[in-house]
């Protein structure tokens, strides 16, 4: 740990999130499927009943929110106006706003996504925002500074799930060091100015991943998609994290959303999940 701490941002929010209520990262994924599961129209008014309904079951009841940006992009302009809505509507509560937006761009490009998802100026400002670097981790340079400035943070796509990851995510670079080891240690690096548990770049870790990286050094939150409706259970991400669980973070989603629509019934599927 650095002899000066910054001040904490992210990080301190979403510990102390994950210390007072269920420590789960619930999804808000308005796929058409489950907007017709609903009984809702496959439609700009079907998706804001949903989103809004997923707003009032789970703020103040689980540690963060995760809305799939691609599903509101299909929308155009209407569908980011309902995530504006509804991060307006989180921005009191204490539940953590994370924009599952997997962005990752080169120089001003990069900048200007930093802004759109970090800046306080933005209507579209998340606590926090999922980024990919696989441009180069060195790409992620001002999400970085925005998200330190803002008192932000980002969850950087470290080893996923999916089938053709490996291929790029598990190779080895000079010393043999994987890459996703790689990511892993340079979101550690950034972090290690910050109190325990509490820095700004978390990483994602999919929670179906059989051989990950190690993440004893991380200091700061693991995002494990893949618990529920992917395979995943609980006693995955107690493994995967070596018990760590201040740092792990379950991402549920279709296994909490196809209880809905009622908010209780929704909000019973949480305690389901985390086992109360």
């Amino acid at each position: 740990m650095a002899d000066t701490e910054v001040p904490a941002g992210f990080g301190s929010r979403l510990h102390s999130a994950a210390s007072t209520y269920a420590a789960l990262c619930a999804g808000i994924d308005p796929h058409p499927r489950l907007l017709e599961s609903w009984g809702l129209p496959v439609s700009v008014d079907g998706l804001t009943t949903f989103t809004m309904r997923c707003v009032e079951a789970f703020a103040g009841h689980v540690a963060a929110v995760k809305p799939q940006v691609a599903f509101y992009e299909a929308y155009g302009a209407a569908g980011f106006a309902v995530l504006e809505k509804a991060f307006a509507e989180l921005a009191d509560s204490p539940t953590q706003v994370i924009a599952d937006a997997k962005r990752g761009d080169i120089g001003s490009t990069m900048a200007a996504y930093a802004a759109a998802w970090l800046a306080d100026s933005s209507p579209l400002a998340a606590d926090a925002v999922t980024v990919s670097p696989y441009l180069g981790f060195g790409s992620l340079a001002p999400a970085v500074e925005m998200a330190q400035q803002t008192g932000r943070g980002l969850f950087v796509l470290a080893a996923t799930s999916n089938p053709d990851g490996p291929s790029v995510q598990r190779a080895e670079g000079a010393g043999g060091r994987r890459t996703d080891q790689l990511m892993v240690d340079q979101a550690a690096e950034i972090n290690k100015a910050y109190p325990a548990c509490q820095g700004p770049v978390g990483v994602v870790l999919g929670a179906t991943v059989t051989d990950p990286p190690e993440i004893a050094e991380l200091n700061a939150a693991v995002l494990l998609p893949g618990v529920g409706a992917q395979g995943a259970t609980l006693a995955d991400v107690s493994s995967l994290t070596k018990n760590k669980r201040v740092l792990s973070l379950p991402s549920v989603s279709r296994s909490l959303l196809h209880h809905g629509p009622d908010v209780a019934d929704l909000r019973k599927a949480v305690k389901t999940v985390v086992g109360e």
